[in-house]
This record gives structure tokens, C-alpha cells and sequence, in this order.
């Protein structure tokens, strides 16, 4: 009866072990799976904790630039000064001395101050950037020479960061860059609560300056935007009929194959050689104006090209054939049915990888610093051809300054310039959700 039981015994248990071989098979899976899937997790967790380290930093070190300290003084408007002929013309008042007229403000704060070092360091705690402001309200009212009114002038960037806590006090009573004498005066105006930080309205409407207090990124904002636009005036009509062209009409032979394989190729070129190209070719060869938006866009503008192209032949490419066979069938032409039809479809597309092209050009700075876009800039550019810079050659300017007080404005400017590449980002991605179809 054993004997007649072993086979049997035999067969039931093979599909015994190729259903565990199976479930091993399945653990195994699953178990990749799972890892595969906290992998991918760790990978997101530290991209996201990267980037929260980089806008803490950033935005830690930047908000403060956002407000500037201000002195509380009375200031009196000394005709002798101002306007010594009393001619009350306006080339005369603008060529007043508020300089003087801010330095005895600030000395009559501290009457007892007698020493020519003592005032002389006194008049330091003002910036030099309050003579502007007196000035203006001299030629907005002429009327205000010869009295006396509390105005709120701007500290020097030396009293700035002691307000701000950034100035470390010494045990002897002086502070970074700040004497002792000078924390005392800075001391008795807090507690009169003539000493208050204000918002920086200078920051968001000034250009350049030397002096930390004085700087605005103004400048570089309108010389981001004259470059944008050139960059988008020279880059979105080329770059979109060669897409149209490499698409739709070009034969498919070796010079096609060529010219696609350069466009892939230049796309992955560092910036840098762009400068260098613009530097021997509009420059050295062309002589056009050095700094000036119009070659930094035309700059941009061939290191956007092979990007945008790329994106507007996979924005065409996306197109169904059916609506190309739907036109032919109603007897439109081969131009017809690209422009009335394919490109209208892919324009959304198009305009998707224009925007990121742009949000790109906008954070170059390398090809830039090739043709001169680096100097120190400190009027407001009125066209395409005057001396400017960018936002990111601002940053990097600022970051190469020795003053604590441009440490703040260099993570505010780059706090701006972030906030224009998300919000280009953003509308690439509201155009795309708004227009895309799904065929």
C-alpha cells in the first residue's frame, strides 16, 4: 500500500513547489518594487530639503535688504547753502550743497560735538544718498529755503547694519566698521526714536551705486528686459520658420541630417562660447556698442535658437497627420495646410518652449560678462543701444564687493530674479494647460 501511495505522494507535491517558486518570485518583485519606490522618495525628499536649504539661505540673508534705516533730523534749509544769489532758478538750486546742508542736520543733533574728527565722523553716520532727497524737496517746493522741517534722511550702510543687528558690538563699546563714538551718538538717537528702518523703495527704483545704501536693482531690470526683448525679437521668428522648415519642407538627406544633428549638438554648447562668439563677431568684427542690450540680446539669442527649435519642431511633430491629410483632401496647399492649420495647433507648444528658451536666457550670465555687460552701470537704460547690465551680472557685481551691506542686497536681487524665472515658468505652464489638446 506504500509502495501504491509514493507516486501519488510525487505529483502532489511538484505543483507544491512551483507555486512557491512563483510566490518566492512574487516577493522578490514586490520587494523591488517597494525599494525602487523609497528610492524614489529619498531622491524627492532630497531635492526638496536642497532646495529648502537654498531658499532659506537666500531669503535669510536677503529679506533685510527690503528695508533701509533712516535718521529722524532736523534740517534746516540754509539759503546760504542752497541758493546763495537767491536766484531761486532751478540750475542754481540743483547745484546747491545738501551735502552740507545733511551734515549740519546731523551735527546740531549733538550740539556738544566739537572736534573736527568727532564731526567729521558724525556726518559719516548720514549717507550721502540724503543730499538727493533734500535737493528734490527743494525743487518740488522752493518755497521750503530758509526753514527748518524734521525730514527723515538715510544712514549710511555702516548704520544700517549696526540697526540691523549685523554689526557685531565689542566689548570696548565700538562695533564692525563703527567707532565708539559713533554707537553712542547711534545709541542716544534710538532712544529719542529717531532712528527707524523704513521701507526700501530706492532698492526697487534706483540704479547702481558705490555706495550699499544707494544701490538699486532698477537699472538692471529695465537692461534684463531691453535684452529679453531683443533676444525674443531675433530668436522666435528665426527659430520657428527653421522648425517649420526642418518639418515640413526639407528633403530628408544627409544635409538634413546635418544641420539636425549641429542644432542638437549646439544645444548642449556651454554659454560661454556663444560670448565668445559675439565678443569676435559683433564686437571685434561688426564694432557694435560694447554693454549695450542690443548685443547681449543678439548673444541670447543664438544660445536660445537651438533650444527653441527643438521645441517647435516636437510642437509640430505632436500635430495629428490626419488633420495634414483632412486639409490636403480639401484641396489646400502644402503652405496652407502648415500655416492655416499645423502651426495655429502647435503654437501653444511653440510659446511653452519659447518662455523656458527665455527664462534661460534670463539667468545667463557667463555670455554676457564676454561682451562687456560687467561695467558698472549706474544710469537707467533708455533704449537698446546704451550702456547696460542684467540681473544676474547685478548679482554677480554685488557678490564681488568687499561691504557687508551688498551681502544682502546680492540674495535680494537674487530673490527678484527667482521670482521673474517662477513666474515665466508658471505662465509656460498655465499656456500649456490652457491651450493643450489631447489628440
Amino acid at each position: 500500500m506504500n509502495s501504491g501511495n509514493a507516486p501519488t505522494t510525487a505529483i502532489e507535491q511538484q505543483p507544491s513547489a512551483i507555486a512557491q517558486t512563483v510566490q518566492s518570485g512574487l516577493r522578490r518583485r514586490h520587494a523591488s518594487e517597494r525599494r525602487l519606490k523609497i528610492y524614489g522618495l529619498l531622491a524627492i525628499g532630497f531635492a526638496l530639503t536642497a532646495l529648502f536649504i537654498l531658499l532659506f539661505s537666500v531669503i535669510s540673508k536677503g529679506y533685510s535688504a527690503f528695508q533701509q534705516t533712516h535718521i529722524n533730523l532736523e534740517v534746516h534749509f540754509d539759503g546760504e547753502k542752497i541758493d546763495p544769489d537767491g536766484s531761486r532758478k532751478t540750475g542754481d538750486l540743483l547745484r546747491g550743497d545738501y551735502e552740507g546742508v545733511a551734515r549740519t542736520a546731523i551735527r546740531s543733533a549733538f550740539p556738544d560735538v566739537k572736534g573736527r574728527r568727532d564731526r567729521r565722523a558724525l556726518g559719516k553716520m548720514v549717507s550721502s544718498g540724503a543730499a538727493d532727497k533734500l535737493r528734490r524737496m527743494v525743487i518740488d517746493n522752493p518755497k521750503i529755503i530758509g526753514t527748518r522741517q524734521r525730514v527723515w534722511l538715510l544712514a549710511s550702510d555702516e548704520i544700517d547694519m549696526l540697526r540691523k543687528g549685523y554689526a557685531k558690538r565689542n566689548p570696548d563699546g565700538s562695533a564692525t566698521k563703527v567707532s565708539r563714538k559713533q554707537v553712542a551718538w547711534f545709541d542716544a538717537l534710538t532712544k529719542k526714536g529717531a532712528i527707524e528702518k523704513r521701507f526700501n523703495w530706492r532698492f526697487f527704483t534706483g540704479g547702481d551705486s558705490r555706495e550699499p545704501e544707494q544701490a538699486g536693482i532698477w537699472g538692471a531690470v529695465v537692461g534684463s528686459g531691453l535684452t529679453m526683448l531683443v533676444t525674443l525679437l531675433l530668436a522666435f521668428p528665426v527659430g520657428v520658420m527653421a522648425a517649420i522648415y526642418l518639418e515640413e519642407f526639407a528633403p530628408k538627406n544627409r544635409w538634413t541630417d546635418l544641420i539636425e544633428v549641429n542644432i542638437n549638438n549646439l544645444a548642449a554648447v556651454p554659454s560661454i562660447v556663444f560670448g565668445l562668439l559675439g565678443l569676435a563677431v559683433f564686437l571685434g568684427f561688426f564694432g557694435l556698442p560694447r554693454s549695450a542690450p542690443l548685443i547681449g540680446g543678439m548673444v541670447l539669442a543664438l544660445m536660445t535658437l537651438p533650444t527653441l527649435i527643438i521645441a517647435a519642431r516636437a510642437a509640430l511633430k505632436a500635430v495629428p497627420p490626419s488633420i495634414r491629410e483632412a486639409a490636403y483632401g480639401l484641396g489646400a496647399s502644402r503652405v496652407q495646410v502648415v500655416m492655416h492649420h499645423v502651426l495655429p495647433l502647435s503654437m501653444p507648444g511653440i510659446l511653452t518652449g519659447t518662455i523656458i528658451g527665455m527664462a534661460q536666457a534670463l539667468g545667463e550670465t557667463a555670455p554676457l560678462l564676454m561682451v562687456g555687460m560687467v561695467a558698472f552701470i549706474v544710469d537707467v537704460p533708455s533704449g537698446i543701444t546704451d550702456a547696460a547690465t542684467v540681473l544676474p551680472v547685478q548679482v554677480y557685481i554685488w557678490a564681488d564687493s568687499p561691504e557687508r551691506a551688498f551681502e544682502e542686497k546680492t540674495a535680494a536681487a537674487i530673490m527678484v530674479l527667482l521670482a521673474f524665472l517662477i513666474l515665466m515658468n508658471a505662465i509656460a505652464i498655465v499656456l500649456r494647460k490652457k491651450f493643450e489638446r489631447r489628440w
